[in-house]
């Protein structure tokens, strides 16, 4: 039994009070009061909420918006219209998984490696449903019994080559005033050094960076995973922590319009219109931020490294998707097939006639 003396703030006529079950009782606004049991934390019962909450910050801003899609497109069906929020994931049967299966890709045109997402992460809100009790092992079963697409598209984005990752560092280095110079620099050299994420590189902060050893600690990556990783060229990044100084804090920093260092965290569109002012700075075509981290993976591998070594640089639960961030493919196979020669003798040209 616990109870209190700091009762000030309790009204004389709240005699009782219902906190998910547990009881509070007071006999005047004065008394102590007195708590049944412990107090339990507010339970959710959403289980689209429920599947969120397992994610990291990006992922379920990512993940969100996909189920508000898949709300709304199933919501086209019928007279209702919801979200996320409101609608009722429990009532999903096999026939209607079927449906929305045939709408990503009809109606919402989604590619078939994002409709398989979205049929994931539904199918994860569903599993939340069985444990909360919202259907039935057998109900979720049945509704999921899904194929998913097969994704016979060409990969998303691409790597940069070497000539583009010159003249953005060139970008970087000439363009724009000294210390914004300085920063764009170390972002260039950090991302495609090192292959982050973009949210990994906003949340670093300066303790996570070693400048003896050029190691990069990254805390609650995707997946709430930590690892460590290399930046092979350093200078770039010593450079600008000369002019950011030696105050805690995120270890890239946004730049005022005056030149000066702000001490507050960049924001992930900053970041993305950083580097497409550069790439167009620079006369090369627009790229993302992940083209970066493809174009790290690639030219490692390019080099040499292991697909093992990348795979845990690059900070990837498994082998077959650091595959897919291989970007080399086209070019491999244009060296192999320039491999074979097959014997030609160019014809004489033909005289033609002299006209009548």
């Amino acid at each position: 039994m616990v109870t209190t003396d700091n009762t000030n703030d309790i009204s004389s006529n709240a005699l009782a009070t219902i906190f998910e079950g547990e009881v509070i009782t007071s006999n005047s606004s004065n008394a102590a009061l007195t708590v049944v049991d412990r107090p339990r934390p507010r339970t959710e019962t959403n289980p689209a909420l429920v599947y969120l909450a397992s994610l990291s910050e990006t992922g379920r801003l990512t993940m969100r918006q996909k189920l508000n899609r898949v709300a709304c497109l199933l919501s086209s069906t019928s007279s209702d219209t919801h979200d996320l929020l409101s609608f009722p994931w429990a009532s999903l049967d096999y026939p209607t998984m079927q449906l929305l299966r045939t709408l990503l890709i009809e109606q919402a045109h989604y590619k078939p490696a994002t409709a398989n997402t979205c049929l994931t992460a539904v199918k994860r809100v569903l599993k939340e449903c069985v444990r909360l009790k919202l259907m039935s092992n057998d109900e979720y079963q049945n509704a999921t019994d899904l194929k998913a697409y097969k994704n016979d598209t060409l990969p998303r984005g691409r790597a940069l080559s070497a000539g583009e990752l010159a003249a953005l560092m060139q970008a970087a280095t000439s363009r724009g005033k000294p210390n914004e110079s300085a920063r764009n620099a170390a972002m260039v050299a950090t991302l495609y050094g090192t292959g982050l994420r973009r949210s990994e590189l906003i949340n670093l902060a300066l303790v996570d960076y070693d400048r003896d050893t050029g190691a990069i600690t990254v805390r609650a990556g995707k997946g709430s995973k930590d690892r460590i990783t290399y930046l092979g060229s350093t200078e770039p990044l010593d450079d600008w922590l000369t002019v950011r100084g030696s105050q805690p804090g995120p270890l890239i920093l946004p730049v005022g319009q005056k030149d000066n260092v702000e001490f507050t965290r960049l924001s992930n569109n900053a970041v993305t219109y950083i580097l497409q002012k550069l790439a167009a700075q620079a006369g090369i075509a627009a790229f993302s931020p992940h083209d970066l981290r493809r174009s790290f993976i690639s030219d490692l591998l390019d080099s040499g490294a292991d697909i093992a070594t990348a795979q845990k640089l690059a900070g990837h639960a498994s082998v077959t998707t650091t595959t897919q961030y291989d970007r080399r493919g086209e070019v491999t196979k244009k060296k192999a097939a320039g491999l074979l020669h097959l014997p030609y003798q160019r014809r004489a040209k033909a005289i033609p006639l002299p006209l009548d």
